[in-house]
């Protein structure tokens, strides 16, 4: 048994904002207290410190909060990060399914998958819903990097048969290959698997009902993919599937619209599509920096709220240019506001941690730091850089949060902890630690 304690100014917020007024948790001088990786107490130091006295307590510089939830990123994309000039479809042609016809060879996805795990640590990223390739050894690169490092993932392999070549599988491989990665990784370490066919263009009617027979033959996975990201896309889909209601009712026909559905992005939603994801209790991960960086649109977190639609966010690496949720949480921020509404700093929290958490089904897990949760969790360090430490003198604990995500990137995380394990530390050793003295398998 191990027992430790965390001495610091401590914040989450575990619930939605907006329908829960008393969601923010806030300690100035707070002790997390973990016992073998699970929260076991938390509150003000002096209430608890008689009750821990005998416990190793490590103080703590910085904001303690919850590790950040990326509900939707690309491992294979992230060395096609900037990479300039097209809209969605054209992007993908040009820039990055080349880069993913390289993920046919297990040491380039071992390696890529290594260096992506880090770059989530860096930013203060714990958990991730990830897409891999349609080679079934990149989910393999994938999960193994993970359980070295401890972290928490959901993933698959993609499904597409409708791709381009050296890029296609058949709907008996889409089976065959998921089925095989399921029996392979389910229970190892904190794994989890999503059932993965890239977005509607991309796989045959006869693939997307093996997507739908895979989720109802495995209850424990996630169903993750693309919806509604760009305009020319849902044209092409309307064209495609011309007896369908719009986009939505596409992966509905298939049976893959549920409360285990992640959709990305959901930019140009009709609000029949709205009400069918309230009903469902399917989730969107918003990601706004892609969508810029696309020239995609902006996403209604109004209409989203309207119908309450589940909302957490991605950083949509390599669309997205940034791992840094924080960086997404400042554009999340700015994409409402282009739409009249004005995203508050402890509900834009909440979407990169808890929300997050609920899109991927473990907010029993990680997200809030709460007594019987996992201690995965980020220390922010408001003065990273000299702007930010001006912005944030006497500022408000609302200003300072505001000022994290709008100023703030991966410099601001000074320390990442997964299972109350030290594995990314900005002012020391590196944290992809090759001698493997945290691998946690």
């Amino acid at each position: 048994m191990t027992l430790r304690a965390f001495r610091a100014e401590i914040l989450s917020v575990a619930r939605d904002p907006r329908t829960h007024p008393d969601a923010v948790r806030h300690e100035v001088d707070g002790l997390l207290v973990v016992e073998d990786g699970i929260v076991v107490a938390r509150g003000d130091h002096d209430a608890l410190r008689e009750r821990w006295g005998g416990v190793a307590v490590e103080r703590v510089r910085g904001l303690i909060v919850p590790g950040f939830v990326d509900a939707h990123v690309h491992y294979p994309q992230m060395d096609h990060v900037a990479s300039h000039g097209e809209q969605l479809l054209d992007w993908l042609t040009r820039h990055i399914f080349p880069a993913e016809r390289a993920f046919a060879d297990r040491a380039h996805a071992d390696a890529v998958a290594a260096a992506f795990l880090v770059e989530l640590l860096r930013n203060g990223t714990t958990s991730a819903l990830v897409f891999a390739t349609v080679h079934a050894q990149s989910v393999d690169a994938l999960f193994d990097a993970a359980m070295h490092q401890g972290m928490r993932i959901a993933s698959g392999k993609v499904l597409m048969d409708l791709g381009p070549d050296g890029l296609v599988d058949t709907p008996e491989e889409a089976r065959s290959d998921s089925e095989a990665l399921i029996a392979r990784w389910r229970g190892r370490g904190r794994l989890s698997y999503a059932v993965t066919p890239r977005f509607a263009l991309t796989s045959s009617d006869a693939q997307l009902s093996v997507a739908g027979d895979l989720l109802v033959a495995h209850p424990d996975t996630l169903l993750h993919t693309h919806l509604a990201e760009n305009a020319r896309e849902c044209v092409a889909v309307a064209e495609r599937f011309p007896d369908a209601h719009d986009y939505l009712d596409v992966y509905d026909r298939f049976g893959l619209v549920g409360a285990r559905s992640v959709f990305a992005h959901g930019v140009h939603l009709p609000d029949r599509a709205c009400a069918r994801l309230a009903k469902s209790d399917a989730g969107i991960a918003t990601c706004p920096a892609s969508n810029l960086f696309l020239g995609s649109g902006t996403f209604d977190l109004a209409q989203a709220d309207a119908h309450g639609i589940r909302v957490g966010l991605g950083s949509d690496i390599g669309a997205g240019p940034s791992f840094s949720l924080l960086y997404v949480a400042g554009l999340a921020y700015q994409a409402a506001l282009a739409r009249g509404r004005a995203l508050d700093p402890f509900r834009a929290l909440y979407l990169a941690t808890a929300g997050g958490a609920a899109l991927l089904r473990i907010t029993d897990r990680v997200g809030g730091l709460l007594p019987g949760q996992e201690a995965d969790f980020a220390v922010l360090d408001d003065s990273a850089t000299p702007l930010l430490a001006r912005r944030t003198r006497g500022a408000t604990l609302a200003e300072r949060l505001f000022a994290l995500q709008i100023l703030g990137d991966d410099r601001v995380i000074a320390r990442t902890y997964i299972m109350g394990e030290c594995a990314w530390n900005r002012d020391g050793p590196a944290s992809s630690d090759p001698e493997g003295q945290y691998d946690r398998r």
